[in-house]
């Protein structure tokens, strides 16, 4: 088997192993045998280590030079005899040195695998395609000046435990996940919403850096504070685990605390072409061919409180109403009372609808738009959510919204409703014809508006409090877990302690004496 730079080894036989999410720990494939994280990681370090020492020895065959930015404070390392005499980033002049040390170089590098010419080309066609936009007219101008460089990354692998919630309150749902690969970008010259863009990277390229690498490449050091990249990973792994948390949550309005510290991080070089101009930034991915393209113009987006957003809403909803009341010949009068119910009643309804969203104040944030030729990345699989169950933390699956559960709120709703109606059938022997729904106006005139309330307020938070859970075992198979009720606890009944300590029985059972601190009886 391939020894490929990525992989984690099993101490035991040497294997490659993965990590399961269930399990929490690296699991031998061959072998069967398990270690923890803090183990893959001394393997990474010694890596380093190794890696280090031999770049230290390469760096006497090279003849490099180092360029620093008067300007922006961007570094690049190139070869004698490549001729650069503006920053790329900026436009300043650049200051040159010979560039004769090792420190701080990246363990590992994805090489080219497109030329500049091939680059130039996708670029092009993103252009054609986008003829629309005022960056791909500018770009195509720019076409020239599209350069590659390795571009400096931190590389995130490994479990991430997490703790999840809802906005609007709520249980929190603590939930473990493995991040495939994560890379944070290093460099401050650049745009890091820009640079996501052209991911994802093939991993299985990934080789250990040496600097014959750099030959026909220009390559970007790294710039910017530990604190700032931790603060970096921190976002950008937020960023990746919270899409998979909302597909299990069924919401976007979800906050979700990460912590990757058992993660292997490594620092590495991704091959970039990027070309800059003022405000416009673009970049090609130098192993797909996917490019990024950053707008010129900075987006302003709005966020108003969700009472504000009901309102709206109501106001939109009674003109439209209006209007096509006045429009079908409906009388004034007639037409603002009818208008003025539904939106009394709808008001109600969508005050209680936006006021389980983000509780977020006016505020207006600012920010360029990303184009992307497509291929989103996908860091991280769904999550696996974990729950005390009988003591015993376990990892579940978790279920909200299913078929059965809307159908219940849908009959209860229903029934609500039609209360009157239905004792008045059960009365009659469902003689329909006998029925006088006028006798339920009163009824009717307070169960409209309340009973879709009751549903959204009471009915939708109570079914995101009480998921269906579904214990997990390691093969992934599923079971409804069900809590156990006091009938199924008989043998732990307060009854029975009481019988037990009348004769002279202690407790010893540590099950026992749980369910009886759960029943609030002193023993």
């Amino acid at each position: 088997m391939e020894n490929r730079i990525l992989d984690i080894h099993c101490p035991r036989c040497g294997a490659p192993a993965e990590y399961n999410v269930i399990r929490g720990r690296y699991v031998c494939a061959y072998c069967d045998g398990e270690f923890t994280s803090e183990i893959a990681q001394r393997e990474k370090q010694g890596f380093r280590k190794m890696q280090g020492e031999r770049l230290q020895e390469s760096v006497k065959k090279y003849k490099l030079f180092r360029a620093s930015c008067t300007g922006c404070g961007a570094t690049v390392v190139f070869e004698e005899n490549e001729a650069l005499s503006n920053c790329a980033f900026c436009g300043r002049s650049l200051v040159r040195k010979e560039y004769p040390e090792a420190r701080n170089m990246p363990e590992s590098v994805i090489p080219f695998a497109i030329t500049e010419d091939q680059a130039r080309e996708q670029l092009s066609a993103w252009c054609a395609k986008n003829r629309g936009k005022p960056e791909a007219k500018k770009l195509t101008a720019l076409l020239p000046e599209l350069k590659g460089y390795y571009l400096p990354y931190e590389m995130v692998r490994g479990p991430v435990h997490m703790t999840a919630s809802r906005m609007d309150g709520g249980s929190r749902y603590p939930c473990e996940g493995f991040l495939r690969d994560e890379f944070v970008n290093r460099s401050k010259q650049l745009d890091n919403l820009m640079l996501d863009g052209v991911e994802p990277f093939d991993t299985e390229a990934m080789q250990a850096f040496d600097f014959a690498y750099v030959a026909g490449h220009r390559m970007k050091i790294a710039d910017i504070s530990d604190k700032e990249l931790e603060g970096r990973v921190r976002d950008e792994v937020s960023a990746s685990c919270t899409p998979a948390v909302r597909k299990v949550l069924e919401t976007k309005a979800v906050e979700v605390k990460t912590d990757a510290g058992e993660a292997v991080r490594m620092p590495v070089l991704l091959p970039v072409y990027t070309v800059c101009r003022d405000n416009l930034m673009a970049a090609v991915n130098g192993q797909t061919g996917k490019v990024s393209v950053r707008a010129e113009k900075v987006s302003h987006y709005y966020f108003i409180p969700w009472w504000l957003k009901a309102i709206l809403a109501v106001l939109l909803f009674s003109g439209a109403l209006f209007l096509a009341l006045f429009l079908g010949g409906t009388e004034l009068m007639t037409n603002l009372v009818i208008t003025g119910m539904t939106a009394l009643i709808f008001l109600m309804i969508t005050l209680c609808l936006y006021s389980d969203t983000t509780h977020n104040r006016f505020a207006v944030e600012s920010g360029r738009k990303v184009y992307t030729s497509g291929g989103e990345k996908r860091a991280m699989e769904d999550p696996v959510f974990l729950r005390n169950i009988d003591g015993v933390r376990q990892p579940v699956l978790l279920r909200f919204t299913t078929v059965p559960r809307v159908l219940k709120m849908v009959l209860l709703a229903a029934v609500a409703l039609f209360l009157p109606v239905i004792v008045a059938l059960f009365l009659n022997g469902f003689d329909f014809g006998r029925l006088e729904l006028g006798g339920s106006a009163v009824w009717f005139c307070i169960a409209v508006p309340t009973v879709p309330v009751i549903l959204l307020k009471y009915g939708v938070v109570q079914l995101y409090e009480r998921p269906l859970v579904y214990t997990l075992t390691e093969k992934g198979k599923k079971k409804r877990y069900r809590p156990h009720r006091q009938g199924n606890r008989s043998q732990h009944s307060p009854g029975r302690v009481r019988a037990a300590r009348q004769s002279g029985c202690v407790v010893r059972d540590h099950q026992l004496l749980r369910h009886v601190l759960a029943d609030g009886v002193r023993i």
